[in-house]
C-alpha cells in the first residue's frame, strides 16, 4: 500500500521477559517525533466506529496498546499528491505498530475483534475546549469513498 503523502509508521518491539513485557510506542529521539502536546487514551467497543475527522494544527499519533483496530486515512487535502487516497491499518496486540497521521488527513477507526479496544495518542498540540482543532463528518458519509463494513472473502 502507498502511504499518503505524511503518513508515517513504524514497527513497535515488544520485549518480553518472565514478567511480562515492555513496548516503547513514542520516542523523542525518532524522526516521527516533532513535539509534545498531550497523551491521551481513546476507547472503543467492539464493532463500533469512531470517525472521522481532521485537525488544521496538529499531527496525531496512534498506538492500539489493548485489542485490535482498524484505522482508516482519507486524504482530502487540496494540492496533496496523494489526494483520494486511502490507508487502512490494522493495528494492536497482534500487529503493534505506530501510526503518524499529518493534520489535514480525515482519519477514524473502528474496533475490531471481541474486546474492548484502546488507543493511545500523542498530539503535536493541546486540546483547546475552546476552539477545537476537529472538522468532523459522519462515519458513515458518501463524502468518503470508504465503507467501514467487514470484507469477508
Amino acid at each position: 500500500m502507498a502511504l499518503i503523502d505524511g503518513v508515517v509508521t513504524r514497527k513497535l518491539r515488544l520485549i518480553p521477559d518472565e514478567r511480562g513485557f515492555l513496548m516503547e510506542m513514542f520516542r523523542s529521539d525518532w524522526p516521527e517525533y516533532e513535539q509534545f502536546g498531550q497523551v491521551y487514551i481513546t476507547a472503543v467497543y467492539p464493532g463500533v466506529v469512531k470517525g472521522w475527522h481532521y485537525h488544521r494544527k496538529q499531527d496525531d499519533h496512534f498506538v492500539c496498546v489493548s485489542g485490535m483496530a482498524k484505522v482508516v486515512l482519507y486524504d482530502d487535502r487540496e494540492g496533496s499528491p496523494t489526494r483520494g487516497a486511502i490507508n487502512e491499518f490494522f493495528i494492536g496486540e497482534r500487529n503493534p505498530m505506530l501510526v503518524k497521521i499529518p493534520k489535514g488527513v480525515y482519519h477514524g477507526f473502528k474496533g475490531i475483534g471481541e474486546e474492548l479496544t484502546l488507543i493511545v495518542n500523542v498530539p503535536t498540540e493541546l486540546y483547546n475546549y475552546e476552539d477545537p482543532d476537529e472538522f468532523r463528518l459522519p462515519a458513515h458519509t458518501d463524502q468518503i469513498p470508504y465503507d467501514w463494513a467487514r470484507k469477508d472473502g
